[in-house]
């Protein structure tokens, strides 16, 4: 697979290939296990929801833990169609929290866990088509679905933090241990380095556990329940039961769609931190990383629990420590499948204070913003594309700003209607969908004999680029290679009329051809010698044709019946 052939970059200890020493295969695990266990936060929030009994919420954790271990090992899978063959395990995502809170106040526990089944499946199903789908969802949308489920999520964390209850509020004692695990997680991730910024959230948590004892918002009684949990048990399957409810097909599907485009970005992270000839994102890869996900999200709606997604912190963390070796999710894995059978872990999760949970998702919530803000602005954008993202926006926070306007919506539609991050997406979708129509694929310009207006080239580019959509870096590099083209043509090629500009756009390529009446433009594949440059004025136009082929990622010229023909090609 591409993997095996890629070349590692220099500030990785241990590749995606290799084997570490088995110390360092553990500690780099554990390292993770502690990274991504906050969000077994997500499963204990719907329990809560649920008023689910201290036992049957020790049982969901349990198989939460079971699922995370096998979140782990499926992505990293090399062989079969399943696994991306990274290290990229998954998390309990929020993508999944919205529609789960939906079925549970609709149906229960069995509902959310038949939907989730539903929702693994509708990504697995995603994960065979994604070349097919890339155009309808862009960068803009997938930063726009980022963007609200940061919004989401800290949206359930001011609650948490403030009280659910606008009447009564949290009390004086909630808010300070609120300050000071939201205060302690901050200040370690600003000021501090190393393992107390790389555990940053977790220390934060520990901190707001012994100001909640200390102040009397973690009771003795809380601690007398963890104690009387054995050491060492087998989760229950008492709570599993599956139900499903066809008016809710909306709200997961459009889950499903969010983790499936969070996958695809993980994935190319991956690729792209693994090797450092890295050029553009292996689909087959990334297909099959999003079947592993998918499977991730039915595994654990049959397991009972909420779904799963891949998670960034966890890239992050690899690339941090230069550890990116597949043999670490294994580890990862077997250490949470260990921990499903030790209840008193899950017990500590079980009676998290609920001002440190908010101060827990408020914090993941700022992280979560940021990466959907940067998604978004990879991209140039023009006014249709800004309206795509700030309609969309505004539209799903409508949601939270005015839930009382979206309740009389008629029962049919409410699904559509149940969270930001459906209407939002389904916003962005339609006008995405709507103000594609006029927008040409290929667009021309004539630039006449004479001095070369570079500003008139470029603006051609720059307003192209937006209306597409396309990623800064390539509009770049095409508009360096479409300046300098045409001056080199001016000058060296002798053109006898106006030159020809065409510029063709998909979501995998940009085409920009060039074309004239003239001699062609030598775009040689070896950089001519110094002597050679400094001799000859053809040296230096030959210089210039080797660095405008090094520009572009495929270049062809053609001569016929006395015109010429330059197409560069730009993946994308």
């Amino acid at each position: 697979m591409p993997v095996a052939a890629a070349r590692k970059p220099l500030n990785l200890l241990y590749g995606v290939d290799e084997n570490p020493p088995v110390a360092v295969t553990v500690a780099s695990a554990l390292q993770h296990v502690s990274l991504i266990s906050i969000f077994l936060l997500f499963p204990l929030l719907v329990c809560r929801e649920a008023q689910l009994s201290a036992d049957g919420t020790l049982d969901v954790l349990g198989m939460s833990m079971l699922v995370m271990g096998a979140g782990a090992i499926l992505p990293a899978l090399t062989r079969g169609p399943i696994g991306s063959g990274y290290l990229c395990p998954s998390i309990f995502t929020v993508a999944y929290l919205g529609p789960s809170l939906l079925a549970l106040k609709t149906g229960g526990l069995s509902l959310v866990f038949g939907m989730t089944v539903f929702a693994g499946c509708v990504e697995s199903a995603l994960s065979r088509s994604l070349r097919h789908l890339r155009a309808f969802f862009p960068p803009e949308i997938a930063g726009l679905v980022v963007v609200l489920l940061g919004v989401t999520i800290g949206v359930i964390g001011i609650r948490y933090i403030l009280g659910a209850d606008p009447r009564t509020g949290a009390s004086s004692r909630e808010l300070a241990v609120a300050a000071v695990s939201l205060g302690t997680m901050v200040a370690l991730n600003v000021w501090s380095g190393g393992l107390l910024r790389m555990f940053c959230a977790l220390l934060g948590m520990i901190a707001g556990y012994a100001a909640a004892a200390l102040l009397g918002v973690l009771t003795a009684s809380d601690m007398h329940r963890i104690m009387e949990v054995p050491l060492v048990s087998v989760p229950s399957i008492g709570h599993l039961a599956w139900s499903f409810d066809p008016g809710l097909i909306g709200a997961f599907a459009v889950g499903a769609v969010a983790a499936c485009l969070k996958t695809i970005g993980n994935v190319t992270t991956c690729q792209k931190m693994n090797d450092a000839g890295w050029v553009r994102p292996d689909l087959r890869s990334i297909g099959k990383g999003v079947l592993a996900d998918g499977l991730g999200t039915v595994t654990a709606g049959l397991l009972g629990t909420v779904g799963i997604n891949s998670s960034p912190s966890a890239v992050g963390l690899a690339g941090a420590t230069g550890v990116t070796s597949r043999r670490v999710a294994y580890a990862i894995g077997a250490i949470f499948f260990a921990l499903a059978f030790l209840p008193k872990v899950a017990g500590l999760l079980s009676i998290v204070p609920r001002p440190v949970m908010g101060a827990a998702l408020v914090f993941s919530a700022c992280f979560v913003l940021i990466n959907g803000i940067q998604i978004i602005t990879s991209r140039l954008l023009d006014a249709r594309r800004t309206f795509v993202v700030g309609l969309g926006f505004l539209s799903g926070i409508a949601v939270d700003l005015l839930p009382g306007y979206f309740a009389n919506v008629p029962a049919q539609f409410q699904p559509l209607v149940s969270s930001s991050l459906v209407v939002g997406m389904l916003a962005a979708v339609l006008l995405n969908f709507a103000f594609r129509l006029g927008v040409r694929r290929v667009e021309s310009l004539t630039v006449a004999l004479g001095p070369t207006d570079h500003v008139a080239i470029e603006q051609f580019m720059e307003k192209q680029g937006a209306a597409w959509g396309a990623r800064r870096d390539v509009v770049e590099r095409a508009k360096f290679n479409l300046a300098q083209s045409i001056e080199i043509i001016m000058e060296g090629c002798d053109p006898q009329g106006p030159l020809e500009i065409r510029a063709s756009f998909d979501e995998f390529k940009l085409d920009v051809r060039v074309s004239y009446e003239g001699m062609p433009l030598a775009l040689p594949d070896q950089r001519p010698t110094n002597e050679e440059i400094m001799e000859s004025e053809d040296g230096h136009r030959r210089l210039a044709g080797f660095m405008l082929r090094r520009y572009a990622d495929r270049v062809r010229a053609s001569f016929q019946a006395g015109r010429s023909t330059i197409l560069f090609h730009f993946d994308h």
